[in-house]
């Protein structure tokens, strides 16, 4: 397995944390709030797996 399929993996968990911790933080604004930027967060770390290589 290659460490750029380990690292997507990696990032898919953090996603599903991410969606765990914002499903908990119902009612609770400040844990809303710090699981959403985490949320987002995650995804702007996904952006380089995306990108097209320039070679």
């Amino acid at each position: 397995m290659s460490n750029n399929t380990i690292n997507l993996i990696g990032w898919i968990l953090f996603i599903i944390s991410a969606i765990g911790f914002i499903i908990s933080s119902i009612g609770s604004f400040w844990a809303m709030f710090g699981s959403i930027f985490f949320f987002i967060a995650c995804f702007v770390f996904l952006i380089p797996f995306f990108r097209k290589k320039k070679d």
